[in-house]
């Protein structure tokens, strides 16, 4: 069965599914999870100089064996790899034989029975295939040797993958092999032209035609069913190909948010039979990229939303499978993207078939990072490439290397094979009518928008370094960008980060320092908080959720950003919720109301109102959530407004009074004896020292502190006062904080306060201490779970979270979600920890926790963009935060969320702390 299935699998998403005497005979396994064994010997680094055995297709390093580089490594010498294969050659009488490599790293020699198969083959990620009739043994065993160079002979090609790539360069033989027999005539390839308005063009490269043939093709639905008549042409030896042309009336389109495919069935006949036959798959689309107008996909502007895609796995390196491409593109489309790069070489041809069926559009690209391949080699790996992919009709455009790596001598190369002439980039340049600039920063896209001509969509932007970049700052970013007529979007760097698994290293992660740990998921596609941002930020359904007043109706601003769907293919369902207390064990919120408004209808690029007609007693509840679905009835985003003030969802308890509190003066410490618990002042700072129970004590001290701010301590302050005690505690400097502690018997201890700074400042509020290596976690009722920026406040939910201490370094270690951070619009807070937990409650609005400060990075940057400003104290409750820049740019250079927070008045807050678990 698994044998059947594989040939089915090569049948639906490689070239075609033979039904003429043709075959696919695998000599290698078909992905990372079903491979063969060859025999291999490597000549240099681990397991080196000894024959033995490894998995194919495969990485060579990640199977054990050679040497770990970074393609900013200086290689030296050329480390080899020498395989063997022994197969059986069936009859096969009157076929041709190909060898056929999806994939090998770099120079490759075949051999077959000792002979070589044809010239070797220069190139990393391209397929290539020698004819191998006439040097196999039919009907008996035949020997296969490969030898694999991993530094190539031709400096440009090392220089294009390998000197200079900013990813992993690996060895081996990575992609499938296999024989493909066909028949002495026979079809090789087709190259299709399908556009919007049902004009099919197809040029069909036949093999060896006798002059008696006629070529035919039919169009079919995927099912089989045939859509209009055959057409064909008489075969013609004497050309390279022929042309068959035909037209299909109102034929359902493809697009990224449709992606509706056809197959095309193509024969070679003569009088007496069908002598070869293929199948491919295309999509009925026209592609424009209109002067200084934009990018259109039939007839319709088109907005890009996009990621860079390295070809990664960390156990496997380069080598993946169907369940990987699927995963990534099913996260790519979870995020709301509807584009993606292929960064910075060809994918597998079955992830390109996925972006067919799920709908993406895709830059396919030619290698080539800050250096080229010369034109002798260029030539040969451009037609490569194109020939292999020119028919997946999500591929938009072709990219000619990038940042520079750029052979201008190769751009006219692309028209040879691709009769739909799609345009040809060259990322981070400007050419061919698009501004392909990367890693703008915010005052580039001001000019841009008021100055630029071209159409502009950063091929490269938001670099997501660490926790920066991708989605922080990208809210400010994408709605200016959206104000440019000529946009078309833009792709994010980059979509996982590349952290392979060293085998030479006891399996240790490594991303080679910062390099490569910039992904908006880790390795293993975990997921950061920037995926969340992004699906807010990027979804179609677009909802801008402004807090909720008293004046709310249920009516919501909704805006359509598809570009081909109307919302009423979309559904939305609302629910009305009540939240647990934090002494409740679940975290999970009562639905108390639910209900689906009518669909809206409202047009792409159109505003509207969604109304959600609730009930009449909907501002009882504690919190409204909004989600929206697709077509595809998948979730879009989920939107959450708190409707109650902190205070009013949760009220701190009170219990019965139990006695009269006391206090005593104890050298330089004031003692507050309240309800059997005892609270330790320190007189000479104001500063609370410990709270002690009769179970123990807790460590919670030095606070609270006016965050960032240099004061002193001018008055302290207490006594009691109607039954309450009070503590108070006035201090100036560069700015002012008064704090008042209230203790009340039977109530959580109040500590109400007032500060004043002025300028602009990184953070706002006050702070305590707690000792990290006591926390345990917390739980809280605010937006979760993941933490925030400034610049990145978008894609998280108000609800009751909780989650264990970890020291998470994002990009580096990979437990999400991170534990150490800024939490937003805080409620209340448990903090779980080894002492007793305790809860604090807030009575404002918008409240930002601190929780500890974030562990460096071990290898972050010196220009520290992507290690925001946090306050001394571990613990901290602040009116305002920091932001997060990207790996080439400060926050404050890529917008106004980006900006130090401005202060110049008072601010005040409520705080209740409750030690009575």
């Amino acid at each position: 069965m698994k044998k059947i299935f594989l040939l089915v699998l090569f049948a639906v998403f490689h070239f075609s599914a033979f039904s003429q005497g043709s075959i696919i005979k695998y000599l290698s396994g078909t992905d990372k999870d079903h491979t063969k064994q060859w025999d291999f010997y490597c000549t240099g680094g681990m397991n080196s100089g000894k024959w033995t055995e490894i998995a194919v297709p495969s990485n060579w390093e990640l199977q054990g064996f050679g040497t770990y580089n970074y393609g900013h490594d200086k290689i030296k010498g050329n480390e080899q790899g020498m395989y063997k294969y022994e197969f059986f050659a069936d009859s096969w009488k009157g076929k041709r034989v190909f060898i056929v490599f999806e994939g090998s790293m770099t120079d490759t020699k075949v051999m077959i029975n000792g002979k070589q198969a044809g010239p070797v083959h220069q190139g990393s990620f391209y397929r290539f295939k020698y004819d191998i009739t006439n040097l196999i043994k039919f009907n008996d065993k035949n020997l296969l040797e490969v030898t694999v160079d991993k530094t190539s002979a031709n400096s440009s090609v090392n220089d294009a993958e390998r000197r200079n790539s900013d990813f992993w360069v690996f060895g081996g033989i990575f992609r499938p092999v296999y024989l493909e027999i066909v028949p002495e005539t026979f079809i090789d390839r087709v190259a299709i032209d399908a556009k919007a308005d049902g004009v099919f063009h197809m040029d069909v490269y036949a093999q060896h035609l006798k002059g008696d043939e006629t070529v035919e093709a039919q169009i079919q639905k995927t099912s089989g069913e045939n859509v209009g008549k055959a057409f064909l042409v008489n075969a013609d030896s004497a050309k390279a190909f022929v042309e068959l042309k035909s037209h299909v009336e109102g034929p359902v389109l493809w697009n990224a948010e449709s992606p509706n495919l056809y197959q095309v069935l193509v024969s070679i006949k003569n009088k007496q039979r069908v002598i070869h036959q293929v199948i491919q798959k295309f999509g009925f689309r026209t592609v424009e990229l209109r002067a200084h107008d934009g990018f259109y996909v039939n007839g319709s502007k088109v907005i890009m939303k996009g990621s860079n895609r390295h070809s990664f796995w960390p156990e496997s390196g380069r080598t993946l499978s169907h369940a990987i491409n699927l995963m990534d593109v099913r996260l790519m489309k979870q995020m709301n993207m509807n584009a993606v790069r292929m960064s910075h070489y060809p994918p597998d041809a079955d992830f390109l078939d996925v972006c067919d069926s799920l709908g993406l559009y895709v830059l396919d690209e030619l290698t080539g990072w800050q250096a080229k391949y010369d034109t002798v080699v260029g030539h040969k790996l451009v037609k490569e490439m194109v020939v292999r992919d020119v028919n997946h009709p999500s591929i938009v455009f072709w990219d000619n290397g990038n940042e520079g790596g750029w052979n201008t001598g190769l751009d006219n190369d692309y028209d040879l094979y691709d009769p739909q002439k799609r345009i040809v980039l060259h990322p981070w340049a400007d050419f061919n009518g698009a501004d392909n600039h990367h890693y703008p920063d915010y005052n580039y896209l001001l000019k841009t928008v008021a100055t630029g001509k071209d159409v502009f969509f950063p091929t490269e932007f938001m670099h997501g370094l660490y926790d920066g970049g991708a989605g922080a700052g990208l809210d400010d970013f994408w709605n200016e960008l959206l104000k440019y007529p000529h946009s078309a979007g833009g792709f994010i760097w980059a979509f996982l980060d590349e952290a392979v698994i060293r085998t030479d290293k006891n399996d240790i992660y490594d991303t080679d320092g910062n390099h490569a740990p910039d992904g908006i998921l880790g390795p293993h596609r975990e997921k950061e908080a920037s995926f969340y941002a992004i699906k807010e930020i990027w979804s179609p359904v677009y909802i801008d959720p402004q807090p909720i007043e008293k004046t709310f109706n249920g009516d919501v601003p909704v805006e359509n950003r598809y570009a081909f769907t109307n919302l009423d293919k979309c559904m939305f369902k609302w629910q009305l919720v009540k939240f647990p207390s934090p002494q409740n064990k679940s975290i999970k919120a009562t639905v108390t109301a639910n209900g689906s408004p009518s669909p809206l209808e409202l047009a792409p690029g159109d505003k509207g109102t969604l109304k959600l007609n609730l009930p009449v007693a909907w501002a009882k509840n504690d919190a409204l959530y909004l989600t929206a679905y697709g077509p595809d009835k998948k979730e879009m985003y989920t939107w959450s407004w708190a409707i109650k003030s902190p205070v009013a969802i949760v009220v701190p308890p009170v219990s019965p009074a139990k006695q009269k509190i006391i206090s005593n003066e104890i050298g330089n410490d004031l003692e507050v004896k309240c309800d059997g618990i005892d609270y330790y002042f320190d007189k000479t700072t104001g500063y609370i020292e410990k709270v002690v129970k009769p179970s123990g004590t807790i460590s919670l001290s030095d606070g609270p502190v006016l965050a960032g701010v240099e004061v002193e301590l001018k008055q302290f302050k207490y006594q009691a006062i109607k039954g309450q005690y009070v503590v108070q505690a006035d201090y100036q400097g560069v700015g002012s904080l008064h704090v008042k502690w209230v203790f009340e018997s039977g109530h959580p201890v109040k500590l109400a306060y007032q500060y004043v700074q002025k300028g602009d400042v990184d953070f706002m509020g006050i702070t305590f201490n707690y000792p990290e290596e006591k926390i345990t976690g917390m739980k809280w009722l605010g937006r979760g779970p993941y933490r925030v920026w400034k610049n990145r406040l978008k894609g998280q939910r108000f609800g009751v979270w909780q989650k264990d201490y970890n020291n998470s370094i994002t990009g580096e270690t990979w437990g999400y979600p991170e534990f150490k951070g800024y939490h937003a619009e805080v409620n209340w807070v448990v903090i779980e920890n080894k002492e007793s937990p305790f809860t604090v409650y807030t009575a404002d609005k918008n409240m930002y926790l601190q929780m500890l400060h974030p562990a460096r990075e071990k290898d972050a940057l010196e220009n520290n963009n992507v290690e925001p400003a946090f306050p001394g104290g571990s613990i901290g409750f602040l009116n305002a935060i920091s932001p997060m820049g990207t790996k080439f740019h400060a926050a404050n250079a890529m917008g106004p969320q980006g900006q130090k927070n401005h202060s110049g008045g008072e601010v005040s807050g409520t705080l209740w702390f409750d030690f009575r678990h």
